[in-house]
């Protein structure tokens, strides 16, 4: 039998805010990874080379996933490990959207679909991270007195997945930093040319991702690693999917394309061996 976890429900507007940021970002993706040659005219801001409008995509869409588990999750414990990195990720996100406004379709002289997109996207940026941020006052509140938190308890992942987990958290945290803080140089080292608007959100993913990882190490409950998981091996995917349509853009054999593909095998490795502990059938005897 398990150790029991913090069972405090997700209350319905936590819910409802994390189902309606998962269709948002679905759309997003819907756009960028489908469409990656349109976002001039259906997008926020005209995103190039395609690699990197597929790139983000699949980001977006593997979001989705966390987002739409959290929302499901039947206890806060659960949910709150998708809460964190999408605050962290938005807020991130409009700081680089209002550092480079200038580059967002906000003006009448682009299509029509691209302005209801950039201030879509302008409202949709200023207003979840406040949602979040009010709802988890409310989820917090809602803490019923006595109730173990997995916070409280040691975590429970095996030792050489841990590493793992941190490992890939310190690289995605430090070069997502980099990127956010000092996109030019830092976007030498990344497989494809950056401008300095993408390098920056691409640096917002990075950290959002690492943020995500770093989180899923220290739970407490292997079921609570769940949401990290499934977005683990849905970003893993989907990125290979975007290499099989783009992934000429990347320079073969240089350094930091060897290191795009390592870290993205070691996201694949660590999400795989987590989502399969907390499948164990153990978990539920």
């Amino acid at each position: 039998m398990s150790a029991p976890t913090d069972a405090t429900p997700v209350i319905a507007p936590m819910r409802r805010l994390l189902y309606v940021a998962a269709f948002l970002v679905f759309l997003a993706g819907l756009v960028l990874f489908v469409f990656p040659l349109r976002t001039a005219d259906w997008f926020a801001w005209t995103v190039n080379p395609p690699m990197t409008a597929v790139f983000l995509g699949a980001a977006y869409w593997a979001s989705a996933g966390l987002e739409v588990t959290g929302a499901r999750s039947a206890d806060w414990g659960t949910a709150k490990l998708a809460v964190w990195p999408v605050f962290v990720f938005t807020t991130l996100t409009l700081g680089v959207t209002l550092l480079h406004l200038d580059r967002f379709h906000l003006s009448p002289g682009v299509a029509l679909l691209a302005q209801v997109a950039a201030w879509a996207w302008l409202a949709i940026y200023a207003g979840v991270p406040v949602a979040m941020l009010v709802i988890s006052r409310m989820q917090v509140l809602s803490h019923r007195p006595g109730q173990k938190s997995p916070t409280e308890r040691r975590p429970v992942l095996p030792l050489a997945l841990r590493l793992l987990l941190g490992g890939i958290a310190a690289v995605l945290l430090v070069y997502g930093v980099a990127l956010l803080t000092a996109p030019v140089p830092a976007a030498a080292w990344w497989p494809w040319p950056l401008s300095e608007l993408t390098a920056r959100a691409v640096g917002a993913w990075l950290v959002g991702l690492g943020w995500a990882a770093a989180q899923g190490q220290l739970s407490a409950d292997l079921r609570m690693v769940r949401p990290v998981a499934i977005t683990s091996v849905a970003f893993v995917i989907l990125q290979a999917l975007a290499l099989l349509r783009y992934g000429e853009a990347l320079a073969w054999p240089s350094a930091p394309a060897v290191g795009f593909i390592a870290v993205l095998l070691a996201i694949g490795v660590a999400g795989g061996w987590a989502l399969a502990l907390s499948r164990s059938p153990a978990l539920h005897s």
